[in-house]
């Protein structure tokens, strides 16, 4: 059962999403928040698999209740999608810094919010391969922060080579066919860069490749 808590001040959109959820089998909602300081209370309390927060908030903004999420090691296995309305933006930039997993569109299709979930809660990055772009496009604009990304001289050669791959989009299966080793293996290089650089999931993994530079607009 994928439990998950929806955080949105707009009270038709949680009734939305809620019915699309539980008429799923093996979904199940936890709970309900009206504002960031309410979300927080409800993922410490219930801690869901999925909390999927709206950006923008009053009380506390969907960002700060991410970032709060984020860095309370009870809080682990919660993974955030940030729900916003006008695509990626300043907003959902910070949100994938605090730690979110991914995000989604408001507009989304139901057949595609309940895909987002499952990939979700499997611990992949809710970044298709448009949004990945568009991330991609949003970080090669800045220069790389190198005083705040964690030094990539902790990884080997290979999990290098992983990193750059899967902040460029691409699945387990896509990095083992370009390495030409095993969907296992590629999978195993990217846990343990995952876990080296403490990135929470991939799209962390992602933030992390371009502040540190690793990966940059001429694809180095």
């Amino acid at each position: 059962m994928i439990r998950v808590a929806l955080v949105d001040d707009q009270a038709l959109m949680r009734a939305g999403f809620r019915a699309l959820l539980e008429a799923e089998d093996g979904i199940e909602v936890v709970g309900e928040a009206a504002d960031g300081k309410q979300g927080l209370d409800l993922v410490r309390a219930e801690v869901p698999d999925i909390a999927l927060i709206d950006v923008q908030m009053p009380v506390m903004t969907g960002i700060e209740a991410t970032r709060h999420i984020a860095a309370d090691p009870s809080l682990a296995a919660v993974r955030v999608v940030i729900l916003t309305n006008y695509g990626f933006d300043e907003y959902v930039f910070e949100a994938l810094r605090a730690g979110a997993s991914g995000f989604l569109l408001k507009d989304t299709e139901p057949a595609d919010l309940l895909q987002a979930i499952k990939v979700v809660v499997h611990g992949e990055a809710l970044l298709s391969p448009s949004v990945t772009r568009t991330l991609i496009g949003e970080f090669v604009s800045r220069p790389p922060d190198r005083s705040t990304a964690p030094g990539l001289e902790c990884l080997t050669r290979r999990e290098r080579e992983v990193t750059a791959l899967a902040a460029r989009g691409l699945t387990n299966e896509e990095i083992a066919a370009h390495m030409v080793i095993s969907p296992f293996t590629a999978k195993t290089h990217v846990s343990r860069a995952m876990t080296k650089l403490g990135a929470r999931d991939r799209a962390q993994l992602v933030v992390f490749a371009y502040e540190s530079g690793l990966v940059t607009a001429r694809g180095n």
